[in-house]
């Protein structure tokens, strides 16, 4: 759901906690698998206060991340749009490097600069797909 622009509505209180709420990765998941069972209160009463559930959240959270990019700002919304309306052939260096820019804060990543045709057309699928669901 894209975010809601005035940020005083009930609308975008909701969605703010539902994105902060969400998993950012496997360790999430399993630790609120594991609070909404009881399992977690378990371990906590046979291991202590320090069961290490919290590191193993973390590297779970860090060796399985999910896909939550962040959202794009009007400025990079418009320059998809413009992007998206008219296919190109070839991508200049400006144009790879504005996409790239978008890219890596998006997504947080860290891609250079490439001359990989594949590697080009990810990015932009990728980009693509993030720029589609704002019309959803």
């Amino acid at each position: 759901m894209k975010e809601p622009k005035d940020k005083r509505t009930k609308e975008y209180k909701e969605w703010k906690a539902n994105y902060d709420n969400a998993s950012k990765g496997l360790g999430d998941t399993i630790a609120k698998i594991t609070k909404a069972t009881g399992i977690h209160q378990a371990v906590k009463f046979v291991a202590g206060e320090d069961c290490g559930c919290e590191a193993r959240q973390e590297t779970l959270n860090k060796a399985f991340k999910y896909y939550n990019p962040k959202c794009l700002t009007e400025s990079e919304y418009n320059y998809l749009d413009k992007w998206f309306t008219k296919p190109a052939q070839r991508i200049k260096a400006a144009e790879q490097k504005a996409l790239r820019k978008i890219y890596n804060r998006v997504f947080n990543k860290k891609s250079e600069m490439t001359s990989c045709a594949s590697c080009l057309r990810h990015l932009q699928n990728d980009l693509k797909k993030l720029f589609e669901a704002y019309g959803n």
